[in-house]
């Protein structure tokens, strides 16, 4: 009879099937992790208490101008700040319609010459529906 006690031998686990999961789980965030487009161009927009209807995107101009002064005409950046670069920007995305509604989403902190810069550029080229765009106060 043998009393002597026996050994026991430490579990030796696998750890490839875990790494496994854990690159499939990264892999899987990485797929479906999506991306907001609006943080391309950084703007705050002043406040208004009143709101009116929203006006449909895709059938208008959106000229947005951010706190430096550049402009952006639906998204697009525009080569420099003169008149008649925007000018011609605004007149290539707008195509041969001349009704339809200028957007402007001017940051907080531009400058009151930038913002008339887009009014004056497109009242030269026609247009004469003009909105700016706000975004709601806070609720206290």
């Amino acid at each position: 009879m043998n009393l002597r006690p026996r050994r026991r031998e430490l579990p030796d686990p696998n750890l490839t099937p875990l790494i496994d999961v854990v690159f499939l789980l990264l892999i899987f965030f990485m797929v479906s992790t999506t991306f907001n487009k609006e943080a391309r161009i950084t703007i705050e927009l002043p406040e208004a208490s009143t709101h009116d209807a929203q006006m449909d995107g895709d059938n208008a101009l959106n000229v947005t101008v951010d706190a430096q002064g550049r402009y952006y005409v639906n998204q697009r950046e525009v080569i420099n700040t003169e008149t008649r670069t925007l000018k011609r920007a605004l007149r290539k995305a707008a195509g041969d319609k001349k009704d339809l509604p200028v957007i402007i989403m001017a940051d907080a902190k531009a400058a009151h010459q930038s913002v008339i810069r887009v009014m004056d550029a497109a009242s030269q080229l026609g247009f004469v529906h003009l909105t700016f765009s706000a975004k709601q106060p806070a609720a206290e």
